[in-house]
C-alpha cells in the first residue's frame, strides 16, 4: 500500500495551485458583489473607481465583458456574470475591477456606487412552502413516485391499514462547501492561444466550457489544474473568476489573477440547499415496513437551477417496503444558487429518513439495527434489477461487535456530569461511473506514464492512477509517472459522483491491454527481436521462444523512443442487468453535559461495503474525512438567511465547522468483496458515504442520551435545554 503521491509537495508548498501561477504584466481582478437581494440595477457610477491609483479596467452589466451564452452537459445552462442588470440574490456579482495590484483593485471595487430599482424578495424558507413547486426530473426519476401492492388504492389507505406509524417533519440546513482553495483563476492569452489556471473537478470539461464561452476553437482552450484545493462538487463547472477573467484577460491583452474573498465565497459560489423533509412510516408489530411515504422540499435559486434530491436518494432504494410514495418539491428563493454538495440527496434525506427508522424503533421497543436488517432491500422497490452485490448486513454485525453495540442501553447511561448516548444509521450511496478515456506511454528508460485530464481535488486520484496502471503493466509503482488535470491529456471525465476510481481505473486497464498489444505485436515485426516468434507480455518483460527482454530494451532495439495507447470506458450493458450501491453502516457515541447541554461526539466508527479497496490508507482518509463532514452538519454548519437575504454568517468566524477539539479518533473499517459486475477494477464509489447517515447516528445517539428527539439540523444547545 503506497502513501499519497502527493503529499510531499501539498506539506511542503511545492503543489502550485491556481494562485501560484504568474506571469509578466500580470493584473489583478476583484468582482463587485451586489448589496439587495432582488431589484435592478438603475446605474453604476465608476468614475472614482476608473481614477484610482492602479485601475486599468471598470466592467458592469453597462460596460461588460464578452460572453456568450453555453451549456453544460454536467451542469446545464451556464449562469454568466454581468450580462444584465437584473438582480437575483444578494452578493451576486455584478461588476469586477481590474488594477496593477489586488490591493488597489479591492480598494477601487469599494468606490463603485450602485443604485438599484428594489423589488419585493423572498427569502424566508417557510414563507415560500406555500408556494412550493414540483422538482424536474432527478437521475431519471420524475418529481414523484408511488409503488403501491395490488390490494392497495393509495399510501395513505396502506399508513392507515399499519398497526404502528411514526410521522414526523425533519429539516436541514443550507451550506457552502467551505473548499480551503477559493474559487479562483488566472488567464493568459497569447494570440489566439487562451490558457485558464484553475481549481476544477475536470480539466477537459472546463476547456470545452470555457471555448464555447468565449466563441474559439476547442484546441485554441487550455486548461491546467494539476492541484485543487478542495471543491466536493463546488468546482464542477467554471466559476465567476474564471469567466471574469479569461474575458478581461483578452479585453486588455494581459495575465489576469483573480480570486474571490472568503466571504464572497459563500454568494458568489453555489450552496447546499436547505430541505424540509416530512417522512410517515407504516410497519407491522415485528417491524417489517408496510408503508414508506417521503415528501421534500428544497430551497432553490429563482432561476430554479439545482434542487436537492433528498427522498430520491433514500427512500427510493434504502428499504424493502410494498407501498411506497415519494415526492420532491423545490421552493424558488432570492438566494444564491444551489449544487451538487458531496452525497447531493444522500447526506441531508439519509438525515430525515434514518431519524425516523430509529423513532419507528423505539415505537417497536425493537433494535435499531434488527430493524434496519429486517427491511434491508434487494433491489430498489418496484425495480427488479438487484444488487450487485451488498453486505451491509455484515457492515452491521462487524460494527456493532467493534462498537460494543450489545452493552447498548435504550436510555443511555450516566457518566460523571454526562449523558452518555450511542446511535447508529445506515449509509448508502450510487455506485456510478462516467466516461473516462486515459492513455498509457511506455518509455524506452523502463518506465511508464498514465495520463488522463481529470483531477485530483484531494481524493488520491493520482495515487490511484499509479497503483492500478503498475498492476495493469505487471512493473512496480515506482516505474509509473501519473499525470493529472491537464486538459491536453486524453479526456478523464469528471471527478465527482464518487466516480473516478471505478472510471479511470477501468480505462487504465483498457489502455494497459491495448499498449501492450502493440508491444507484443512490435516484438515480432520483421527485423525486430522477437521476429516471427511466439510473443507473449508479463513481469514487465516481453517473453519469445527463445528468451525475455525489457520492454524498454525491446523499444531501443527497435529504434522507439515510447510507444502510446489509450483506453475508454462508459457505462453499458450492465446498467440494465443489476442496480449498483455502496452500502455502509456508521456508529456513534455522544456526551450531553447535563448542565450546559454541550453536546460532544465521542466515538465514531464506520464500516463500509464499497468493493475492492485500492489503497487502504486514501481510502480511510476520504471515509474518516467525510464522517467528520456528518459531525459538522449534525452539531455545526447552517448558512442564516437575513430577510433581506443576506447571509448573517459567511465568514469562517460564524459558519462553525469543526476543529481537531470536536472530532474522536474516527474508526473506518471495511468488508471487500470486489464488485467485477460494476467494473474491471472492482472498485465502488468511497468518496461521498462517509458522511451519508452520520448526522441521523448523531441525533439518534442524542435522543438516547437525553430522551430529547431533535428533528432539525445543526442540533444546538438551545434544543437541549430542559426546565
Amino acid at each position: 500500500m503506497s502513501a499519497r503521491l502527493d503529499a510531499p509537495q501539498k506539506v511542503t508548498g511545492l503543489a502550485k495551485y491556481a494562485l501560484d501561477n504568474n506571469f509578466p504584466g500580470m493584473v489583478y481582478g476583484y468582482v463587485v458583489l451586489s448589496t439587495i437581494a432582488h431589484g435592478e440595477i438603475e446605474a453604476m457610477d465608476v468614475t472614482a473607481a476608473k481614477s484610482a491609483p492602479g485601475v486599468i479596467g471598470v466592467y458592469t452589466p453597462f460596460d461588460p465583458l464578452e460572453l456568450r451564452p453555453t451549456t453544460s452537459p454536467m451542469m446545464g445552462e451556464l449562469w454568466l456574470p454581468l450580462q444584465d442588470r437584473d438582480v437575483q440574490f444578494y452578493g451576486q456579482p455584478i461588476g469586477m475591477v481590474v488594477a496593477e495590484t489586488f490591493e488597489q483593485a479591492r480598494d477601487a471595487a469599494g468606490l463603485i456606487e450602485v443604485s438599484y430599482q428594489v423589488k419585493p424578495a423572498l427569502t424566508s424558507f417557510e414563507d415560500g412552502l406555500a408556494a412550493a413547486e414540483d422538482a424536474p426530473e432527478s437521475r431519471g426519476n420524475p418529481p414523484s413516485i408511488e409503488v403501491l401492492a395490488p390490494d392497495v388504492e393509495s399510501i395513505e389507505d396502506a399508513l392507515a391499514a399499519s398497526p404502528v406509524v411514526v410521522e414526523a417533519t425533519y429539516r436541514t440546513a443550507m451550506q457552502n462547501h467551505a473548499a480551503m482553495e477559493p474559487h479562483s483563476a488566472v488567464a493568459v492569452w497569447d494570440g489566439g492561444e487562451f490558457t485558464i489556471y484553475s481549481g476544477n473537478q475536470g480539466s477537459h470539461l472546463q476547456s470545452a466550457e470555457m471555448s464555447s464561452v468565449l466563441g474559439v476553437d476547442p484546441a485554441a482552450v487550455h486548461a491546467v489544474n494539476p492541484y485543487v484545493g478542495g471543491a466536493f462538487g463546488g468546482k464542477a463547472g467554471t466559476s465567476v473568476p474564471g469567466l471574469l477573467a479569461a474575458a478581461a484577460a483578452r479585453a486588455l491583452d494581459r495575465p489576469v489573477k483573480c480570486a474571490l474573498t472568503r466571504e464572497q465565497v459563500f454568494t458568489a459560489t453555489a450552496t447546499r440547499p436547505a430541505t424540509v423533509q416530512k417522512v410517515a412510516l407504516g410497519a407491522d408489530r415485528n417491524g417489517t415496513l408496510i408503508a414508506l411515504r417521503h415528501d421534500s422540499w428544497s430551497t432553490t435559486s429563482i432561476s430554479r437551477s439545482f434542487v436537492e434530491p433528498t427522498s430520491h436518494g433514500t427512500s427510493r432504494e434504502w428499504y424493502a417496503t410494498q407501498n411506497l410514495a415519494i415526492s420532491q418539491k423545490m421552493v424558488p428563493l432570492n438566494i444564491p444558487a444551489g449544487t451538487f454538495m458531496r452525497a447531493p440527496g444522500e447526506a441531508p434525506g439519509s438525515f430525515a429518513l434514518e431519524s425516523a427508522i430509529d423513532e419507528l424503533a423505539v415505537a417497536l421497543d425493537l433494535d435499531p439495527i434488527e430493524l434496519r436488517q429486517r427491511n434491508s432491500s434487494v433491489a430498489p422497490p418496484g425495480n427488479d434489477l438487484q444488487w450487485s452485490s451488498k453486505h451491509l448486513d455484515e457492515c452491521y454485525s462487524i460494527g456493532a461487535q467493534r462498537f460494543g453495540w450489545a452493552n447498548r442501553s435504550p436510555r443511555g447511561h450516566v457518566d460523571g456530569d454526562w449523558l452518555v448516548g450511542v446511535g447508529t444509521a445506515t449509509a448508502m450511496f450510487p455506485a456510478l461511473r462516467f466516461p473516462a478515456t486515459v492513455e498509457i506511454t511506455l518509455n524506452a528508460d523502463e518506465t511508464a506514464v498514465v495520463s488522463t485530464s481529470g483531477s485530483d481535488p484531494g481524493t488520491g486520484l493520482l495515487t490511484v492512477l499509479s497503483t492500478i496502471g503498475a498492476e495493469s503493466l505487471d512493473i512496480p509503482a515506482g516505474r509509473i509517472t501519473p499525470q493529472l488535470g491537464d486538459s491536453r491529456y486524453a479526456p478523464g471525465g469528471m471527478s465527482g459522483g464518487s466516480t473516478a476510481t471505478a472510471s479511470a481505473g477501468t480505462a487504465i486497464m483498457l489502455a494497459a491491454t491495448a499498449v501492450l498489444d502493440e508491444l507484443v505485436a512490435l516484438a515480432a515485426e520483421p527485423g525486430a527481436p522477437f521476429e516471427s516468434q511466439v510473443v507473449t507480455y508479463a513481469d514487465g518483460l516481453v517473453h519469445g521462444d527463445h528468451g525475455t527482454m525489457p520492454f524498454g530494451e525491446l523499444l531501443r532495439a527497435v529504434g522507439r523512443e515510447s510507444l502510446s495507447a489509450k483506453g475508454s470506458s462508459a457505462p453499458g450493458e450492465e446498467l440494465t442487468k443489476h442496480s449498483f450501491s455502496s452500502f455502509g453502516a456508521q456508529f456513534c457515541e455522544v456526551r450531553v453535559h447535563r448542565l450546559t447541554r454541550e453536546v460532544r461526539v465521542s466515538r465514531l466508527l464506520g464500516v463500509f461495503d464499497g468493493g475492492r479497496v485500492i489503497n487502504e490508507m486514501q481510502a480511510r482518509s476520504q471515509l474518516s474525512g467525510g464522517m467528520i463532514w456528518g459531525v459538522s452538519a449534525a452539531l455545526h454548519e447552517g448558512l442564516e438567511v437575513e430577510p433581506d437575504g443576506r447571509f448573517a454568517n459567511a465568514d469562517f468566524a460564524s459558519y462553525l465547522v469543526p476543529v481537531n477539539a470536536d472530532i474522536p479518533e474516527v474508526d473506518v473499517q471495511f468488508v471487500q468483496y470486489p464488485d467485477t459486475l460494476h467494473n474491471a477494477v472492482g472498485a465502488r464509489g468511497l468518496g461521498e458515504i462517509g458522511v451519508v447517515g452520520v448526522a441521523a447516528a448523531i441525533a439518534n445517539a442524542v435522543f438516547n442520551a437525553t430522551g430529547i428527539r431533535v428533528r432539525h439540523i445543526p442540533i444546538t444547545i438551545e434544543d437541549l435545554l430542559v426546565e
